[in-house]
């Protein structure tokens, strides 16, 4: 096997290309190593509409950019023909070696993706020595890509969370498959409430799927949320996660602390202490002092931390007839708790008041199984990769990024 079939193998050249020339600029840096494939007079090329094999009409030469060779710079070239099909005329040919419009090779946009997923996109356009605004490019269609492939017609439940695209209250809401185990993002889009909802019904009929096919919807208690659920997947199940019953509560008692802590001195690292529970292992000695002293002296941000301590019990049913149970006793020792003896309490009771009236889709989380444990998951991923671009331009370049690290779309890595 000779350079020039090697160098045929790594492009993956078919018949009839040929490399037919190879030169090394060494006059300008860096180096530049030139190829120049071209196919024997009177071969056929096939249409690129209905594949039909036809001749050549007229040739245009056209240049790509190639992985480096070694230390330098590769770019290839080749007499791209027009031919004349019968039936859709005049038409210029797909090369094997790229894609349509593109100026670099099918392995060298590869390289790129496969950098980006591990990098920010900046340094891996230093890396391969284009402008990041270049590679963006490349990815936004591969993205684009992907997703046109993407089929949703067996998707069945949905997990739904929004993550901090930016500063100042700027989101982007992640749709998830939550019966698939690997690259479970489906969706993607700026924004939260009733109307990415709507997005997404959109998207998902286009994609082949169906609204009347979603039986479950994961999400948090947010009334947009809720309200846009009802609209457009009226016979989904709706299922709170058991991390946002405990994140309300928690805030719950974050607020009375600050309340009483306005009022009177509370013992020093109330404020961390009361975050946890009574059998954390992550509790300090101090820690554990200042909830003992807390409910010692029977203040206010002990009942509250005592209210969120016995949620902990109804956590561990496990069944869900066990968690009806204990959900109905939990709701029934509150209400004879006489919590509205201070008007400190109140976050506590708003906080009760939210689990009544979502009460159904909180038990729905021991009927399925569904959570959306996995986006809280995703989320610090998305994030670690926004810290590492130190933010991105804007909410449609971050959204790609988060197809490529969590959706089916970064399959395409393997088969361009």
């Amino acid at each position: 096997m000779n350079g020039n079939d090697i160098i045929a193998l790594g492009l993956g050249l078919e018949k009839p290309w040929e490399i037919t020339g190879q030169f090394m600029n060494t006059d300008c840096k860096p180096h530049e190593l030139r190829i120049t494939l071209t196919a024997p007079r009177g071969s056929s090329f096939p249409c690129p509409d209905c594949g039909a094999m036809c001749k050549a009409h007229d040739f245009t030469e056209m240049t790509w950019r190639h992985l480096n060779f070694f230390q330098h710079h590769c770019y290839i070239t080749a007499a791209v023909p027009r031919i004349n099909c019968k039936d859709h005329g005049v038409k210029r040919i797909n090369v094997p070696w790229a894609r349509k419009g593109s100026k670099f090779t099918l392995l060298f946009e590869q390289a790129g993706l496969t950098l980006v997923r591990e990098m920010p996109v900046l340094a891996a356009a230093r890396i391969m020595e284009i402008p990041d605004k270049t590679l963006w490019r490349i990815v936004l269609h591969y993205v684009t890509a992907g997703l046109a492939q993407l089929d949703l017609s067996e998707l069945k439940a949905v997990g739904l969370d929004e993550t901090s695209a930016k500063k100042r209250h700027n989101y982007v809401t992640v749709f998830i498959d939550l019966d698939r185990r690997k690259e479970p993002v489906v969706f993607a889009v700026p924004g939260k409430g009733q109307d990415v909802i709507r997005q997404f019904k959109q998207f998902l009929t286009t994609q082949g799927g169906a609204a009347g096919n979603i039986k479950e919807v994961a999400c948090d208690m947010s009334k947009p949320f809720l309200s846009g659920i009802k609209q457009s997947f009226p016979r989904a199940q709706v299922t709170v996660d058991w991390f946002h019953v405990v994140q309300t509560f928690t805030k719950a008692v974050n607020k009375v602390r600050v309340l009483e802590a306005r009022k009177k001195q509370l013992p020093r690292t109330t404020r961390w202490a009361v975050l946890k529970n009574e059998e954390s292992t992550g509790l300090s000695e101090q820690e554990r002092q200042a909830l003992a002293e807390l409910n010692a002296m029977d203040f206010f941000t002990a009942i509250a931390w005592r209210v969120k301590e016995r949620l902990r019990w109804v956590r561990k049913a496990s069944t869900a007839q066990a968690a009806k149970w204990r959900l109905s006793n939990f709701l029934l020792c509150m209400a004879e708790a006489n919590l509205t003896k201070s008007p400190l309490l109140r976050p506590v009771i708003a906080a009760i008041e939210t689990v009544i009236r979502h009460r159904r889709a909180i038990e729905s989380r021991w009927e399925s199984g569904h959570s959306t444990a996995r986006l809280e998951g995703l989320n610090s991923i998305f994030q670690a990769a926004k810290a590492r671009a130190r933010g991105y331009r804007n909410p449609q370049t971050f959204i790609s990024m988060i197809y490529l690290l969590a959706s089916p779309v970064g399959k395409l890595l393997k088969s361009t």
